[in-house]
């Protein structure tokens, strides 16, 4: 069996992980594509093994004793389509922001909101992204993949997925390497109200385009969160989180002017931002590492190494949070 990528070994990934931390993994591969994928897997059956895409939402904490893999499948090809709806599928590579810009470009609804999030395709039903109203669930209609421990190829559709806020299956079982993402989007577009800060944003437009809602979306992710490349980081660090009605009303006595939204099934979403900051943590900083000034729910890297300082002032502001408010916070960033 010829395999054409080529097995480095001890591999720094700082330049892999937009947190910009040191660590190193044993062997580290580049894929092409499912074939190359699928050779990889049998030549390593026994290696431990982790999947990476952009590195925007992990944070490394020790060095990979196993093979890291990082698909970097590109294309972008229409699989059907009607008056209505068409489906695209995407290589799990293209950057995410690239697929938004060429959907809207096309006139293809369903992921404008989206506008700007850093990462690729593959990494976004892992997470299930969102902003502004929106989620990456709502246009995806199936995903490819392979099974990391047998090299078979299978495909989830929408329900296998699981989808739920900021989650998925892919989350929680690791077995998988995500090719491609199939997405169904439709043809024509009517604005709807989803947040009020982009009904904000384009206040005074009477029917926003398509282009038009994702540059609102973009000038407000400019204005609030900082730029990776300048100042390292992973984008929304916590979850926001659920609460019961019992949490709710706990939260409300202690802060009446908590933002609390239904979230379905007798649960109730509220702003880690908003609770970051009443804690007293927006814009703090702990040595090398700190809370953006400009968000809160941003945690940024101002020049350690090492992701145990950026770990060690979570569970600070997670305490914070806690002992004030009796709210927990969960990490959105995948730690390793």
């Amino acid at each position: 069996m010829m395999m054409k990528m080529e097995m480095l070994q001890d591999v720094q990934l700082k330049p892999y992980n937009s947190f910009r931390v040191s660590a190193r993994a044993r062997l580290f591969c580049r894929v092409d594509t499912p074939q190359e994928l699928k050779e990889v897997l049998a030549l390593y059956p026994h290696e431990k093994k982790l999947v990476l895409g952009g590195g925007y939402n992990m944070l490394f904490t020790t060095d990979f004793d196993g093979l890291i893999i990082q698909p970097v499948m590109k294309q972008i090809q229409v699989l059907s389509e009607d008056n209505d709806r068409i489906e695209i599928e995407a290589g799990a590579a293209v950057v995410w922001d690239d697929f938004v810009d060429y959907c809207v470009r096309e006139g293809y609804a369903g992921l404008e909101n989206l506008s700007l999030i850093p990462g690729t395709v593959g990494a976004s039903p892992v997470q299930n992204i969102g902003a502004y109203g929106a989620e990456v669930k709502d246009g995806i209609s199936a995903v490819r993949a392979m099974e990391l421990s047998t090299g078979k190829a299978v495909v989830f559709s929408h329900a296998d997925c699981r989808f739920s806020y900021r989650d998925s299956l892919f989350k929680h079982e690791r077995n998988y390497v995500i090719t491609s993402v199939v997405f169904r989007l439709h043809k024509t577009f009517v604005y709807q109200e989803k947040y009020i800060d982009l009904s904000r944003e384009l206040k005074g437009v009477p029917h926003p385009t398509l282009q038009q809602v994702r540059q609102a979306v973009i000038r407000i992710r400019e204005r609030k969160l900082p730029d990776y490349a300048t100042l390292p980081n992973a984008g929304s660090f916590f979850k926001n989180p659920l609460l019961t009605g019992g949490e709710k009303e706990a939260l409300l006595s202690k802060l009446p002017d908590a933002p609390v939204y239904a979230a379905g099934e007798g649960r109730f979403k509220t702003s880690a931002a908003y609770l970051i900051d009443k804690a007293g943590y927006k814009g703090k900083r702990r040595g090398m590492v700190g809370t953006y000034p400009g968000h809160a729910l941003i945690m940024v890297n101002y020049g350690t190494d090492k992701g145990s300082d950026i770990i060690d002032f979570m569970k600070e502001v997670q305490e914070a949070v806690s002992d004030r408010f009796c709210v927990a916070l969960e990490p959105e960033v995948r730690i390793y």
